[in-house]
């Protein structure tokens, strides 16, 4: 359970939401109260306050209710009289006081105490319980957890100190005392770090305006400790001096110029741009607004291999040097170099002691006096420092100035948010430019002569490309070397290599496959091999679960690799818990698959990942529609990861989220032999697809689900697919075909002998029919589909069929009749709580009574349709029933409602991909 941030639980690894301010309050009282029995009364007052509702018991009861589902465990919250008890693995905020009293020990050596304190910081997610503001007793514990975190703060910055990073925690003292104005520890703090970076006057001034500030509006002094720490730097104390370091004389007067060549035709990056403007931006204001000249400022540009990373911060640099009369660092540090010599810290800081004119021999030999000799140098000055293509922080951290008036860009493969997390660093992700970004580029390196004569051609080249810098760059100056070549060869000759092939280049520096590889030895095993099972999925992006089940292993094993994946920037995580690949990545990845996997690891792995999908997708679609028949599935592979969902909500999310990779994943099944997985996903997949308006896409699954079908042999299994297809069809208007593949199957189902497969499909050809104004027809049909679902006994498809039934006779002028029979649907489907039958038979009646002259009693039961039809997620059911209420409110005249539905239903309309009847039926 965590507490120091939004209120959440942690189920097998994964973050699964609370919901309801109330059943959070509940959670975290009982999280608060460790190894208590908490008493339903005291429950009470602290999650209602002074005035609980009458039935705050039972309430308190179903949130405990909720509470042990969520968390997937009735036993985690136990009665226990005269209340209730939190059992489990605790909380956050439990680990949190565990590890920040270890840290705070008096004897531990700094380096413990940092890692203990800074494990313990790094579980704040936020604002502690922020989930449950306006609760007196909950914002009290709110207030002592975010004094504890402050009491882990110092208690890290301290011990930090004692390592001498006195530099590196500048910005942060200063922030922290800025925020804490009366803080004497922090005051302390900082004191101590601005006199061991050389400056004594700023430490003093720091004193000075403390005291101020006490004595103005508080009356008082500062305290002993803080005036004794002023009178060891005025007598220049040895026992403050840092751990590391002694003060070596360096001439001041050289100004470096370091950057290399500027960019040649670059194209795009307009908000990465931007973003490093700002924060020069605000660095200089800063400088401007404060007597020390501002704090120094950090970016953290990453991204993938290729990206265009150093051609970014080089351009960007090249525009912004005029700004830093004291001179501009570059340095590339070789991070994902191919010899895989990344360079040592202390050789970079050499170099930039060596550009400001200091001697060898007079340079220390430790890397530490090294770093502190070049903060020194730096001290007062205003540095571009650009630090290209860094392996980690480890390798950037000495290289930092600890003084204001510098700015340094840092880029890598590497996330690098220990540099965010800690020192403030502004993070800047550069992607793949977007086609007109890459379409800029070539013509700006092609010329835009050459380009405009065959923009279909340089289309395909920045596909071909897949919008990746270096692959591009690498392809137009493959042709630049042959003036008279035509793009279109060009694009061709793309088009018949393999993705990697088409773009390699001369030499490994600009071949995509050599500069992925830097990247990919890096990764430990598990990370690489993770890496080669994503890249075995369809589609475009993957879930956690998905990638899981690649992998064969639990969510919360999957996620330590995964981590190590998206800070080599590897895989891409384009929105929060999805995650791609870009598709020269891919196909390099998808060849190190077939290095380094057997063909039965991956038919194993594609496995688990189909299973992934039809196992849940088959739950949610139960949860979708409670009429489905279950299907049978057959045990999941051992490693697949299969999530449950609370309820429909949950569901129609799952499918919206999903609905991309569970397309791929259909036709993957069915190009690998997975017949079963082809029709049982095109099966999950209906409900979802058919209530979405995603009719197209429907066919398309369903067409693989013939085919698979016809691979089986299954008679009765090939009339159920032809009978979806058929009534797929029929939403995008191909009716002739639908009334092939809906005819064939009842002639199936007859033959063997399927009663309800015949009734159903007899259903759906009826519904055609009256689509179609065959009325006669349509009743003819239906009603024989009636009788059969009576003599099966299946009360729901004969609600179902009554309400059709119904329908057809109102449009043949029996509305009486129709009005009968619909109320007598009505009352079944609300019986078998068949929430989608339920709808249609409301628009049914509601249509009847507009027909025999009650227009307010129609716009009445078509309020309920649309509800209902807006529960179930069925666009097209409410595009029909908005169309049947401005027609009534037309009736009723209130045209301004009726001119409302109109608008709403048009709107969901420009959203559906076929064609919405008049008279839906589930």
């Amino acid at each position: 359970m965590r507490l120091l941030g939004p209120i959440d639980v942690l189920v097998g690894g994964a973050a699964r939401p609370v919901r309801g301010q109330r059943r959070k309050a509940v959670l975290a009282v009982l999280g608060l109260h460790p190894g208590e029995v908490v008493s339903t009364g005291r429950l009470v007052d602290l999650v209602w306050g002074d005035a609980p509702p009458p039935n705050a018991v039972n309430a308190l009861q179903s949130h405990v209710s909720y509470l042990r589902r969520t968390l997937d465990d009735k036993a985690a919250i136990t009665s226990r009289p005269p209340g209730y008890l939190l059992s489990g693995d605790g909380t956050d905020v439990e680990v949190a006081e565990r590890l920040i009293a270890a840290g705070l020990q008096a004897g531990l050596d700094p380096a413990t105490r940092a890692r203990h304190l800074q494990a313990a910081l790094e579980l704040w997610r936020g604002t502690p319980l922020e989930d449950t503001g306006g609760l007196p007793w909950l914002d009290e514990q709110a207030e002592r957890l975010g004094q504890l975190w402050l009491r882990g703060r110092r208690g890290l910055l301290e011990a930090r100190l004692g390592l001498g990073q006195h530099a590196q925690l500048l910005p942060d003292l200063e922030r922290l005392t800025r925020e804490h104005p009366f803080d004497e520890q922090l005051h302390g703090l900082l004191i101590l770090a601005l006199y061991r970076l050389g400056r004594q006057a700023d430490a003093l001034a720091t004193f000075r305006r403390l005291r101020a500030t006490l004595d103005d509006d508080l009356g008082i002094e500062p305290g002993a400790a803080l005036r004794e720490l002023e009178g060891a730097i005025l007598r220049q104390d040895p026992g403050l001096a840092a751990p590391s370091g002694e003060t070596i004389a360096v001439h001041r007067d050289t100004v470096p110029a370091q950057l290399p060549l500027a960019v040649r035709a670059f194209a795009g990056r307009t908000d990465e741009l931007a973003r490093l403007d700002k924060l020069l931006a605000t660095h200089d204001r800063a400088a401007h607004d404060r007597a020390d000249g501002g704090e120094a400022a950090v970016a953290v540009v990453t991204g993938t291999a290729g990206v265009g990373k150093s051609a970014l911060v080089v351009h960007w640099a090249h525009r912004a040097a005029e700004q830093f009369p004291d001179g501009q660092l570059y340095v590339n540090l070789r991070g994902f170099d191919p010899g895989g010599r990344p360079v040592d810290p202390a050789d970079a800081v050499r170099g930039f002691l060596a550009a400001f004119g200091v001697a060898a021999e007079r340079t220390p030999a430790d890397l530490a006096a090294q770093a502190g000799l070049l903060r020194s140098l730096l001290a007062g000055k205003r540095v571009l420092i650009v630090l290209d293509n860094a392996r980690d922080a480890a390798q950037v951290r000495p290289l930092l100035p600890g003084t204001p008036g510098c700015l340094t860009v840092v880029t890598s493969r590497d996330a690098l948010t220990s540099l965010v997390a800690l020192e403030g660093a502004l993070p800047v992700t550069v992607d793949l430019l977007s086609p007109g970004e890459a379409g800029d580029l070539l013509i700006r390196r092609l010329g835009a002569a050459r380009a405009a004569g065959e923009p279909a051609a340089v289309a395909e080249i920045v596909a071909r490309c897949a919008r990746l810098p270096l692959a591009l760059a690498v392809v137009a100056g493959r042709a630049a070397t042959r003036p008279e070549l035509p793009l279109a060869d060009l694009a061709a000759s793309l088009r018949a290599a393999g993705p990697l092939d088409a773009v390699a280049g001369d030499d490994p520096v600009s071949d995509p496959r050599a500069v992925f590889s830097w990247s990919y030895r890096a990764l430990r095993p598990a990370a690489a091999e993770l890496l080669r099972r994503v890249s075995l999925a369809p589609g475009t992006d993957l879930g956690a679960d998905a990638i899981a089940s690649l992998a064969g292993v639990p969510a919360a094993a999957a996620r330590a690799p995964l981590s190590e994946l998206l800070h080599a920037n590897l895989v891409f995580e384009d929105a929060p818990g999805r995650f791609c690949l870009h598709d020269l990545l891919r196909a390099y990845a998808a060849e190190q698959a077939a290095v380094h996997d057997a063909a039965p690891g991956y038919r194993l792995a594609v496995h688990r990942l189909l299973d992934h999908y039809l196992h849940t997708a088959d739950a949610a679609a139960r949860l979708l529609d409670p009429s489905r028949a279950p299907q049978r599935l057959g045990d999941p592979q051992p490693g697949t990861v299969v999530p449950r969902h609370a309820g429909r909500d949950e569901a129609l999310a799952w499918f919206d989220t999903e609905r991309g990779p569970l397309l791929a994943a259909v036709h993957l099944a069915a190009d690998a032999g997975f017949d079963r997985h082809t029709w049982q996903l095109a099966a999950a997949l209906t409900a979802f697809l058919d209530r979405r308006g995603q009719w197209h896409d429907l066919a398309a699954v369903h067409e693989a689900a013939v085919r698979a079908q016809r691979r089986s042999g299954d008679h009765t299994g090939l009339g159920d697919a032809a009978c979806a297809l058929g009534r797929t069809y029929a939403r995008i208007g191909r009716h002739e075909d639908a009334e092939h593949h809906l005819g064939a199957a009842m002639w199936v189902h007859e033959q063997v002998g399927d009663v309800a497969g015949l009734a159903r499909a007899g259903y759906h050809l009826g519904w055609l029919a009256l689509h179609l104004d065959r009325l006669p027809e349509a009743l003819t049909l239906t009603e024989q589909a009636l009788h059969r679902f009576e003599r099966l006994g299946d009360r729901l498809w004969r609600a179902r069929a009554l309400n059709a039934t119904g329908a057809i006779l109102g449009r043949l002028g029996e509305h009486r009749q129709a009005l009968q029979r619909c109320r007598e649907s009505l009352t079944e489907t609300i019986a078998l709580d068949d929430r989608h039958g339920e709808a249609a038979a409301w628009d049914a009646v509601g249509h009847a009574h507009h027909r025999l002259g009650d227009p307010r009693q129609a716009i009445a039961c078509f309020g309920h349709a649309l509800r209902a039809y807006h529960e179930v997620g069925d666009r097209s059911g409410e595009a029909a029933v908005l169309a049947h209420l401005a027609d009534a409110h037309d009736d009723a005249e209130d045209p301004v409602a009726a001119a409302g539905h109109r608008r709403r239903g048009r709107s969901i309309l420009a959203t559906l991909d076929g064609q919405v009847s008049g008279g839906r039926l589930p």
